[in-house]
């Protein structure tokens, strides 16, 4: 019996603070000071996702933290500006509700070098360039 796919949830592919962690400007000529896109959100939610210890310490090490900052401010979510010498729970809780469960789900990323924004979507950034931009 041939078992069928049942489509992600919408709300699984909003745009979190992990995602943005990644993301910077491609515009043609644009590279300085491109990272990270500034947030101007719109619509934002939280939505409680399980919590796991061992993945946070694992992407603690892989994270741009002053772009986690700046962002985090943007959605008026409060970090500390350097990451503490002890890592304990609390912190890693802290960063699990900072890059899993805020949603950005509208707004968008703007560029601090040339101002290209970026809107944000039902959640989705729009990366995408016009011909002249590449």
């Amino acid at each position: 019996e041939r078992q069928q796919t049942l489509p992600r949830p919408l709300d699984s592919i909003h745009m979190k603070l992990l995602t943005h962690n990644l993301l910077m400007c491609n515009n043609k000529g644009c590279n300085m000071n491109n990272y990270p896109l500034h947030i101007r959100p719109v619509q934002v939610e939280r939505k409680e996702k399980q919590f796991n210890e061992a993945f946070m310490r694992h992407m603690l090490g892989k994270l741009e933290w002053s772009a986690i900052v700046s962002a985090s401010k943007a959605l008026n979510f409060v970090v500390p500006e350097e990451i503490p010498a002890e890592q304990d729970e609390p912190f890693l809780r802290t960063l699990h509700q900072v890059i899993n469960e805020l949603d950005v789900v509208s707004g968008a990323l703007v560029c601090s070098n040339c101002n290209r924004e970026y809107p944000i979507e039902n959640g989705i950034p729009n990366m995408l360039l016009s011909e002249e931009e590449v």
